[in-house]
C-alpha cells in the first residue's frame, strides 16, 4: 500500500493482529450499540405517533407489570457491554506488555519530526523501516512539548513527553507502506509533523540496514532537518526571502565582504550556521539568518552539513522520502 493525503481514509488499513482484533471490537460495540438504541428510538417514534395530541387510542392503564421485563432489561445490556469491558481490557493489558525478544527503537519526538535510531545505529527522520513478522518496541520521549506519535495501520498511539519515556510496541505482519502522524497538537507546524512508516521482509530489512539505511537515510534525514528548522523557507528557490542558494555551494570558493574569498567546506559550514554573522558574503543584503548556537545539536548539524553536501542532487532523493 502507498499512502496518500489526497482522499479521507475513513478506514486505514490494519497490518497486524491486534489492529485487525482492534477493528473486530469496535464494529461489535457499534452492532451491539445499535440493537440496543435502535429498537428503542423506534419505540419512541411509534408511540409518539400512535398516541399524539387529538389521536384516536386507548389510553386507559393496562394494569400489566412484568419485574422480570425489568430486570431483564437492565441485566441484558449490562452484562453484553460488560464483554467488551473484558476485550477491551485484555487489548490494552497486551498493548502495555511487550514481549522480551521485541527488537527497540528509540523515537524522539521535537517540533517538528520524529527521529528514529535501529538497535544497529541507523537513524532516520520522519520515516522508519521495520520488519514484519518481529516484535517492535518503540521507546520514545520529546526534546520540548508533549506530542503523540500515531501509526494508524496498527491502530497504536502513545505519548511522547519531556523528560519521561513511553513505549509503544506491535508486530506488523504485512508489508507497504503507511503514514505516521502526531496526533497531539504541539505548536505551529503540528499538521506537517508527520512521515511514513515502511514495513518489510526481514530479508528485505537486513538489506535496508546494510545499504540504503546508511546512504539513503542520511540524505533523506537531512533534508527533513533543512526544512524542520525553517532553512528551505529562505534557501529554496521562489521564496520570499531572497536568501543565497545553497545549490552547488559546497566546495565552492565563496567571496566574503571584505574581500577575502574562502572554500565552503565543512567546517565553514558548520560555522556559518552557527554563527551567520561571521564572514558576511559580498553583496549581501541585511543578515536576517538567525544563529543555531545552542539550538541544535551536534549530531544534527553533521546530518545537515551532509546534505549540504551533496545539495545538488538532494531533489532525487526527495522520492525516498
Amino acid at each position: 500500500m502507498t499512502p496518500s493525503h489526497d482522499s479521507l481514509q475513513l478506514w486505514p488499513a490494519a497490518v497486524s493482529a491486534t489492529a485487525s482484533e482492534t477493528d473486530l471490537l469496535i464494529l461489535a460495540f457499534t452492532v451491539l450499540t445499535l440493537l440496543l438504541t435502535v429498537p428503542v428510538f423506534v419505540a419512541i417514534t411509534y408511540f409518539a405517533l400512535r398516541y399524539r395530541e387529538g389521536s384516536e387510542a386507548d389510553r386507559s392503564p393496562s394494569g400489566i407489570r412484568s419485574n422480570l421485563i425489568e430486570i431483564s432489561w437492565m441485566l441484558i445490556p449490562f452484562l453484553l457491554t460488560l464483554i467488551f469491558f473484558v476485550w477491551g481490557a485484555k487489548l490494552f493489558i497486551q498493548s502495555k506488555n511487550p514481549p522480551p525478544d521485541a527488537m527497540v527503537v528509540e523515537a524522539i519526538g521535537r517540533q517538528w519530526m520524529w527521529k528514529f535510531q535501529h538497535p544497529t545505529g541507523q537513524s532516520e527522520i520522519n520515516n522508519l523501516h521495520l520488519p514484519i513478522g518481529q516484535p517492535i518496541r518503540l521507546h520514545i520521549i520529546s526534546q520540548d512539548v508533549i506530542h503523540a506519535l500515531y501509526l494508524p495501520a496498527v491502530r497504536m498511539q502513545v505519548a511522547a513527553l519531556p523528560d519521561r519515556y513511553t513505549d509503544l510496541w506491535f508486530k506488523a505482519d504485512k508489508t507497504g507502506t503507511y503514514h505516521l502522524y502526531c496526533s497531539e497538537y504541539c505548536g505551529t507546524d503540528h499538521s506537517v509533523m508527520g512521515g511514513e512508516v515502511t514495513f518489510m521482509n526481514p530479508g528485505d530489512y537486513q538489506d535496508w540496514l546494510t545499504h540504503a539505511g546508511a546512504q539513503q537515510g542520511k540524505i533523506a534525514a537531512g533534508r527533513a532537518l533543512y526544512e524542520a528548522y525553517g532553512c528551505a523557507g529562505c534557501h529554496e528557490p521562489g521564496t520570499s526571502v531572497k536568501a543565497p542558494s545553497l545549490a552547488g555551494l559546497f566546495g565552492s570558493q565563496v567571496r566574503l565582504a571584505d574581500g577575502r574569498t574562502v572554500t565552503a567546506d565543512a567546517a565553514w559550514l558548520r560555522e556559518k550556521i552557527l554563527n551567520p554573522n561571521g564572514d558576511r558574503l559580498a553583496g549581501g543584503g541585511k543578515q536576517v539568518m538567525p544563529s543555531f548556537a545552542g539550538r541544535i545539536p551536534a549530531d544534527e548539524l553533521g546530518t545537515l552539513i551532509d546534505f549540504l553536501k551533496a545539495y545538488p542532487t538532494s531533489k532525487a532523493a526527495d522520492a525516498t522520502r
